[in-house]
């Protein structure tokens, strides 16, 4: 054989060796991102979730379109958990040992998270987590990218404490562990600031409660007595159409007594006549009148998805546009969609919110957002009434509850841990939740 003939035979089996090396990573990169959406599609939380699955099919047709991320696709897998908390969890084991979904997207309220939490755990999932909720929790397979307890419920206390001088409380729920343990951090933060017991009415009620006639008497009854009086409200769900309707019925204006909503907007709104609601509040992250080109952008794109002229955006498909966004950003630095590389690589992600502004994704997963009162138009809209000069960074832990002031979450090596107590210096569990 000649030199030339022997270079070439060499060339060519190099060639391939190294065609042959390749070939597992070019059909991976081909495979598709497979994305799990687990939101209730019946039942009474569908009012509220279904669009969020809406969301997210949105998201992903956009990044598709732009070519998904470096160069795979991106597949929804949708389920439907039915509001039914226990199914949750079958159906994110499903999601996750059957579909093998690179990560998920879903839940509402803070039962179907702890139902789904140990699934996710487990099988070392990702759970992108988009609704505000109480708090008490650390894990690390959870994203939490709707508000914590300082990144609303405080605040809103504090503006109903301050601007509106609210001195007799109603602490109204469902019955359920986000309502519970939020209120319980109310009614701490109510008695250290010198509210009295007699002045603070804690009252819960079944998911999907319909007859409020008798419990918005009592609300009337209780803010008669000569001090301006507020309902503070984690009611979920189809049970606030019946709510605020009583409330008008027994001429409750927010005039008298101001209801400030922690699970009440613009999708819940666009269900009942608002005119008579007019002056009552909530408290969120973002607001769809919110002025901005980002916001425009983005409502442009949803009323052309849905095909309706009114559809109508809120905080939580804000939180999962983030969510989604930072996922991305993550996938791109780690350069693979394996769970353990995108954890650390989201750490410290910052990408643009839809209220002029960034968001960013903290050690201890949770993200840093504004906090935005909003009173209720005859529209179905909100008017910002006040909110924070800046962003706020989400606490996992509670300054406000006994068993958790000395507790800090930070998910970062060599920490590493959801409940470190910063007083004696030691890590409680590697990802561990407050009974409740």
């Amino acid at each position: 054989m000649t030199l030339k003939k022997h270079v070439k035979a060499g060339l060519s089996a190099l060639a391939l060796s190294i065609a042959v090396s390749l070939a597992p990573t070019a059909t991976a990169a081909e495979d598709p991102i497979k994305v799990g959406i687990l939101h209730s599609l019946s039942g009474t939380m569908a009012i509220s979730e279904s669009t969020l699955k809406d969301t997210m099919l949105m998201l992903i047709e956009k990044q598709n379109a732009a070519g998904g991320i470096e160069g795979r696709m991106l597949e929804p897998v949708v389920v439907d958990p039915a509001s039914n908390w226990p199914l949750f969890a079958e159906k994110a084991r499903e999601l996750l040992a059957k579909e093998k979904v690179d990560v998920i997207f879903g839940n509402w309220t803070s039962v179907s998270r702890k139902s789904v939490l140990p699934v996710i755990e487990e099988l070392n999932g990702l759970l992108f987590y988009p609704v505000q909720y109480e708090g008490e929790e650390s894990s690390e397979n959870v994203f939490y990218t709707g508000a914590a307890p300082n990144q609303q419920a405080i605040p809103a206390v504090d503006y109903l404490m301050n601007d509106i001088g609210v001195k007799r409380w109603v602490l109204a729920g469902t019955d359920y562990v986000y309502p519970r343990t939020t209120n319980k951090i109310l009614e701490t933060y109510l008695k250290d600031h010198g509210v009295a017991a007699a002045d603070i009415m804690i009252n819960y009620t079944p998911f999907g409660h319909s007859n409020w006639q008798s419990i918005v008497s009592d609300i009337k009854t209780f803010g008669s007595q000569g001090k301006k009086t507020a309902v503070v409200s984690t009611i979920n769900g189809d049970a606030n159409v019946p709510f605020y309707r009583e409330l008008a019925n027994q001429g409750l204006a927010a005039s008298d007594i101001p209801v400030v909503a922690f699970s009440v907007g613009e999708q819940e709104l666009s269900g009942i006549d608002t005119a008579p609601l007019v002056g009552h509040l909530a408290a969120w992250n973002y607001f769809m009148s919110v002025d901005n080109d980002a916001n425009y952008d983005f409502i442009d794109a949803w009323v052309a998805y849905t095909g309706k002229d009114d559809a109508v955006t809120n905080d939580p498909m804000e939180a999962h546009y983030i969510g989604f966004n930072m996922y991305v950003e993550a996938v791109k630095k780690a350069g693979t969609t394996e769970v353990n590389a995108v954890k650390d690589a989201i750490i410290g992600v910052s990408v643009p919110n839809l209220t002029g502004g960034y968001a960013t994704m903290m050690p201890n997963h949770h993200i840093t957002k504004p906090v935005l009162i909003g009173e209720i138009q005859d529209n179905g809209q909100f008017t910002t009434v006040w909110q924070t000069p800046s962003t706020v960074a989400g606490d996992a832990w509670s300054d406000f509850l006994p068993g958790s002031k000395d507790l800090i979450s930070d998910w970062r090596k060599p920490l590493f841990c959801g409940n470190y107590n910063v007083v004696e210096g030691t890590c409680g569990g590697k990802s561990k939740v407050a009974a409740n």
